[in-house]
């Protein structure tokens, strides 16, 4: 019985260079063990993260890490099956895995990664799903912008009503 034929050496170069391309200006780097998850699971995890403009990359732990050490960034020792998921928004990463693993009995379970240059854990990584995204920040940040003229108007009015009842 024959085993699966051996990546050639310059295969194995074309999936790290694939994986460099990508994480070059890539905010975040989460790994994640898919390990339980279908492939329909798979398929739907794979789905929502691309429709959040994230990709996820199965390679093998020692290609991942050569790759993510090429790019200039500096990566924990990766054991198991890992998928690598490589976003420009962390933030929205990291709500892709943490919804679909609420759905999924914990899967896939994050195993660490990279935010910003900086070594990041499992429980980093669900604070980071708790915190809102860009556009809900801004907007948040818009509502507080609107609310300061607001409640300038309110008080003026307040004290012309004040002045007027005291004539």
């Amino acid at each position: 019985m024959k085993g699966k034929p051996k990546a050639k050496q310059s295969d194995k170069q074309i999936l790290v260079d694939s994986l460099k391309t990508q994480l070059s200006g890539a905010q975040a780097v989460y790994y994640t063990d898919f390990t339980g998850l279908n492939v329909k699971r798979m398929t739907d995890l794979r789905r929502r993260l691309k429709k959040a403009g994230v990709d996820y990359v199965v390679i093998k732990n020692t290609l991942a890490l050569r790759a993510v050490n090429e790019s200039g960034l500096v990566s924990q020792r990766l054991k198991g099956p890992t998928g690598v998921v490589v976003a420009k928004d962390g933030i929205t990463a990291a709500k892709v895995i943490s919804d679909f693993a609420k759905e999924n009995d914990q899967r896939p379970a994050v195993k660490g990664g990279i935010y910003e240059g900086n070594t990041v854990d499992e429980a980093m990584v669900k604070k980071l799903a708790a915190l809102p995204n860009r556009e809900d920040a801004l907007s948040i940040f818009a509502g507080y912008l609107n609310s300061i003229p607001m409640m300038f108007a309110l008080a003026l009015d307040a004290r012309k009503a004040q002045l007027e009842g005291s004539n």
